[in-house]
């Protein structure tokens, strides 16, 4: 074969590889965020569906919301619902207060993930504030109340796949870092923040 054809050749196969890694480099950045989105938008593995929409308004569907904590390891705070369950109507808003503790002799600071159970009403259930991703820094024995408001949509009812679900139960893990949360594969389930503060 020619010299200069093999050159170009070579040079061909060369630029298409580097495009191919280049391309599988770009993809291995997205995908967190791309899967991120997909879990949004439909729900996929409990996540929450986000937004500021107001509650449409009690429907004849009961349901039971259970609530859940955890605290990682590493955070010295205890961390507890309020409340251990409410009923709730679908489509009417509901208000629940969860409550933490830091019991340290210093400051310290956590960040809370959640996500809801079972995974495939995550598409239904809708949060519009919280105290979730926002750092929350605690001065030496100090206990807050922090506030959650969501609703569901009355959609799920109409569902096949949720139809006879009458119980949900949302779960929040306060952490010390999004990093110790990202470890432990929390931020795989949880939606964005959408808004909230510790009163």
């Amino acid at each position: 074969m020619d010299p200069i054809r093999l050159q170009r050749r070579n040079r061909r196969l060369g630029l298409a590889v580097a495009g191919f890694v280049t391309g599988m480099v770009g993809l291995a950045f997205a995908s967190v965020p791309l899967y991120r989105m997909f879990c949004q938008v439909t729900g996929y593995n409990g996540t929450v569906q986000q937004g500021q929409a107001a509650a449409p308004g009690a429907g004849d569907v009961q349901l039971t919301i259970r609530f859940n904590a955890n605290v990682h390891p590493g955070l010295p705070w205890q961390f507890a619902p309020e409340q251990r369950s409410m009923p709730l109507r679908v489509g009417e808003e509901g208000l629940a207060f969860y409550r933490a503790a830091n019991l340290a002799a210093e400051a310290t600071t956590g960040i809370a993930a959640y996500n809801v159970t079972p995974e495939v009403v995550g598409r239904y259930f809708h949060k519009t504030a919280c105290f979730c991703f926002n750092e929350q820094t605690l001065a030496p024995g100090q206990q807050v109340d922090m506030p959650l408001t969501f609703w569901v949509d009355p959609q799920i009812a109409r569902d096949p796949n949720t139809a006879g679900i009458r119980t949900i139960t949302i779960n929040y893990t306060f952490f010390r870092t999004l990093e110790d949360a990202a470890r432990s594969g929390a931020l795989a389930n949880a939606g964005q923040h959408v808004g909230g503060v510790v009163r």
